[in-house]
């Protein structure tokens, strides 16, 4: 009844391009700091300390990631088959949303961010960290680079259980 097979080639290439993600995330964010290519762009975005709403966010971050989604997508199809393809693809796709959320979240309820024991983008906004806690999805890839810096958040960012309703409350648009 079920391919076991196949199922588990979907989870391989699904969390593979969540990895992916938070990777390249991880390494575009550390170079607009480091070089002059974007750091003009990224400089305002310094500047005004906030989320352009979850709708923009994602184009941002789904538009740069559509040419690594379509090629896993072709390569993982042509390995294993069109599932296992479309797995990737919609990881890719999941990841950019997740990623739009995780920036607008830190920027207007760091409190809410339950899934890093502190909101590493927050602190790297508001403690002025240019060299330091590029994460904005997960935090692994600074604690790998060694680029994680351990700050507690001002008691307004700590983290907090609110109701599930207060997940939704951001910029959407």
């Amino acid at each position: 009844m079920f391919d076991w097979k196949v199922i588990t080639l979907c989870a391989i290439t699904f969390l593979f391009a969540l990895l992916i993600g938070t990777f390249v995330e991880y390494i575009v964010h550390r170079l607009m700091h480091a070089g002059k290519l974007f750091y003009k762009i990224h400089a305002q975005h310094h500047q005004a300390n906030q989320g352009q709403g979850w709708l923009w966010e994602f184009r941002d971050y789904y538009l740069p990631s559509l040419p690594i989604s379509i090629v896993g997508f072709i390569v993982f199809w042509m390995l294993w088959g069109l599932y296992p393809g479309a797995s990737f693809f919609v990881g890719c796709f999941l990841y950019a949303a997740l990623a739009a959320y995780a920036h607008q979240i830190q920027h207007e309820r760091p409190e809410l961010c339950f899934w890093m024991a502190r909101p590493v983008h927050y602190l790297h906004h508001n403690g002025k960290m240019w060299h330091h806690n590029f994460g904005i999805l997960v935090d692994f890839w600074d604690r790998i680079f060694g680029t994680y810096k351990r700050v507690d958040p001002p008691e307004h960012a700590q983290r907090k259980r609110g109701p599930l309703t207060a997940y939704f409350k951001i910029k959407w648009f």
